[in-house]
């Protein structure tokens, strides 16, 4: 591998249980550093609930005129002088599936970046769990935990994934319903139409994604130069150019026309791409995401 870039030592693929006490190894400190990004993002966030339909009760209040009135709730109305109705929920986004990418090339840190892309991922899900749980929302974690509401939930998931052997390349979606939400946070360097197709599964299913593109400087600026040996950390193939830095052109076309393509394919139906370099803040992209997450709106770059 050329001098410039490093990569974060890991197991044989095959070795499930060594990746796991690898990953294991790092939560207990991704949990904390989840926290204090919370801590230090000030943004006034509130929780997602709203009235709406839902079999889940949320408040009282009073009846406004024109409103149905089978929607009064007469038992509440007898106690005073007032007509309240009962308002229930809004359910069509209360869960919330997370998911990051457990595959050998988010362990990649050049020299420029501050933590691996499986580390970045890591906190963004966990600090999400963190932010979402706190507004009573129903998380999941695809093949690791059902969707459940509790104040501790990044704490539980975090146990969660220390205690998984092996997590599986790709997100089961099968228990995907309408009107969730999925965020899968990922370098998305598989080929475009595998995460195409993953995302074809989420459409039939009704539910609502967001992206959040995770990558190390290197792989942007490709800063490499003179003779450099390119090993792909999925299967160990690998690839020399005698001047790598006559490359440079065009691989950087193709890594932003990649991007190009998973970013207006979630623009067009409402879905949501954020991006994140790991040698900038983790909070950039959480704050970008969850704004995403309360209002419907499409391509949304950060870090590009």
């Amino acid at each position: 591998m050329a001098a410039i870039g490093a990569q974060v030592k890991r197991a044989d693929t095959g070795d499930a249980l060594a990746r796991a006490r690898q990953r294991a190894a790092l939560l207990p400190d991704l949990l904390v550093e989840a926290r204090r990004i919370l801590n230090t993002v000030n943004t006034g966030w509130h929780g997602r609930r709203k009235s709406g339909v839902g079999e889940t009760f949320w408040q009282f209040r009073p009846y406004a005129q024109g409103e149905a009135i089978s929607r009064i709730d007469w038992r509440r109305s007898a106690r005073d002088d007032r007509t309240y109705i009962r308002d229930q929920e809004w359910e069509a986004a209360h869960t919330v599936w997370l998911w990051a990418d457990p595959s050998p090339s988010m362990l990649y840190k050049s020299e420029q970046a501050h933590v691996s892309k499986e580390s970045r991922a890591l906190v963004l899900v966990l600090a999400l769990d963190e932010l979402l749980s706190r507004s009573g929302e129903r998380i999941g974690y695809p093949g690791v935990a059902d969707p459940i509401s509790a104040r501790n939930g990044a704490e539980r998931l975090a146990t969660l994934l220390a205690h998984t052997t092996n997590l599986p390349a790709k997100p089961d979606l099968s228990r995907v319903r309408r009107f969730s939400e999925v965020v899968l946070v990922s370098d998305f360097l598989e080929p475009v139409e595998d995460t195409l197709a993953l995302l074809q599964q989420l459409v039939q299913a009704g539910a609502r994604a967001h992206l959040i593109e995770v990558y190390d400087p290197a792989e942007e600026d490709f800063p490499y130069k003179r003779r450099t040996e390119f090993i792909d950390p999925e299967t160990g193939a690998s690839l020399t150019f005698g001047r790598a830095e006559d490359y440079a052109e065009d691989y950087r076309r193709l890594f932003y026309a990649r991007r190009e393509v998973l970013s207006g394919f979630c623009r067009r139906i409402g879905w949501s791409y954020t991006t994140n370099r790991t040698d900038r803040l983790a909070s950039d992209a959480l704050v970008s995401v969850h704004m995403n997450m309360t209002a419907n709106v499409g391509y949304e770059g950060n870090g590009a």
